[in-house]
């Protein structure tokens, strides 16, 4: 038997979130659905100053009827709404280009936070339909309760809860007859598999989303965990395969996935398959196509990614004793006294120091060496791959090369026991 919902349980969801401040300003993203309805009214009950924004695409022919009925609650509520009337491309998603075409509007119409009426059940939806199409861990963290200004404080609440809670307060809402079109996935999920689901289990959907919760958590607890092993394999974008292999195929396969988003600038999902053909990659230079635009590359013991070609080096920066400076994808930093992946004479170097690219000409005397080496020759003693040695940073002072970061100190440069004073200098890549 199913035990029937609690008329406070919405407000006390939302309340329970901590994103909707009493006195602050909140967006309310009001569709004329119950949830977005409820979300508005219990807005107003936690004391947010509370504006609405609907968005009108005149895909249906009760658009203008949902858009009526926005208008006159808000007028009842005393609630300013913004409408905004888009029109949406003929092809591609539209279900995509309407949800970003909210978000674009929210951005720029919301002087604070601005909140969907995303709920519990949505959120369960969401895990199902991506369990079913994105392999990995990531799809099933399910939807964040706040991502930059956007918050989702009905996480909490069932769809269910939210009509229990509109009826209890005599609001009244408008039905989208496309949320139940079963041309639809999102609409098979939930009025499919979700109500098969609830019959085998009544609180399924609850079970479902707690567990995107504790997965959620549990993903900072790896992505620090993911941290300290790059970390521990030099930061990267190149990494031994060999010590990669020994993290384990877990970890393995989460560095792996950082090091291609971080090439991508965005998520990509690495499958097991995936990470098992990257860490057989050996003997040789041998690339991998994975999809995108994205490669894998197999080099000297290393393994990197790429996207597209070779980037050319970036121009030239200037780095101030003490100071820090951006070269390309690398954050140089000089600090006075010493400290950092190596220290040099300061008496050696002025105020200013360049950072730039390797050109073909360059060579540099290493400590040690005892005369002096191109940095194609030293590039290729350490195993350098080919196409990261243009976007290496190399400092140089008064013309001559001081440091190859990661690989060699001038000769000149270097401190002796007559060194009086010190700079550090440290290259990270970001």
């Amino acid at each position: 038997m199913t035990t029937p919902a609690d008329p406070s349980a919405a407000l006390t969801a939302a309340r329970a979130s901590g994103l909707i401040l009493a006195g602050e300003p909140l967006l309310t993203m009001l569709s004329g659905g119950a949830d977005s309805i409820c979300l508005l009214d219990v807005a107003l009950a936690l004391d947010a100053r509370v504006t609405a924004l609907h968005v009108n695409y005149g895909l249906r022919d009760e658009a203008d009827g949902d858009e009526r009925h926005c208008r006159e609650l808000c007028e009842e509520l005393g609630v300013e709404l913004i409408v905004e009337r888009v029109v949406l491309p003929e092809t591609g998603n539209l279900h995509a280009q309407a949800r970003d075409a909210r978000y674009r509007l929210a951005e720029r119409h919301a002087t604070g936070d601005y909140a969907t009426a995303h709920t519990l059940s949505d959120q369960a939806e969401t895990v199902l339909y991506r369990l079913a199409v994105s392999p990995g861990r990531r799809p099933l963290l399910g939807m964040e309760p706040r991502r930059g200004r956007l918050i989702r404080p009905l996480l909490g609440a069932t769809a269910a809860e939210t009509r229990v809670h509109c009826k209890a307060r005599e609001l009244t809402w408008r039905e989208d007859a496309s949320n139940a079109d079963p041309r639809f996935a999102r609409a098979r999920v939930r009025h499919g598999l979700l109500a098969q689901l609830r019959d085998i289990a009544p609180s399924a959907e609850r079970t479902i989303a707690e567990t995107a919760a504790q997965l959620r958590e549990e993903a900072e607890a790896l992505d620090a965990a993911t941290t300290a092993a790059l970390d521990r394999l030099g930061g990267g974008p190149a990494v031994e395969a060999a010590a990669l292999a020994e993290l384990g195929p877990a970890l393995a396969r989460l560095v792996l996935r950082r090091l291609a988003e971080r090439e991508v600038g965005g998520p990509h999902p690495l499958t097991r398959a995936d990470v098992d053909a990257v860490l057989a990659l050996s003997g040789g230079t041998r690339t991998l196509d994975l999809g995108a635009g994205l490669r894998a590359i197999a080099e000297y013991g290393t393994v990197r990614f790429q996207v597209g070609p070779e980037a050319p080096a970036p121009e030239p920066v200037a780095l101030g004793i003490p100071g820090e400076a951006r070269f390309g994808r690398w954050q140089l930093r000089a600090t006075a006294g010493g400290g950092g992946e190596v220290e040099l004479d300061a008496a050696t170097l002025s105020d200013t120091v360049t950072v730039r690219g390797w050109r073909d000409s360059d060579r540099i005397r290493p400590v040690g060496l005892g005369g002096t080496k191109t940095l194609q020759d030293l590039f290729t003693d350490r195993k350098v791959p080919r196409e990261l040695r243009r976007s290496l940073p190399i400092v140089e002072a008064d013309g001559e090369i001081a440091w190859v970061a990661g690989l060699a100190v001038g000769e000149r440069f270097a401190p002796t026991e007559a060194t009086s004073e010190r700079v550090g200098l440290s290259a990270r890549l970001m």
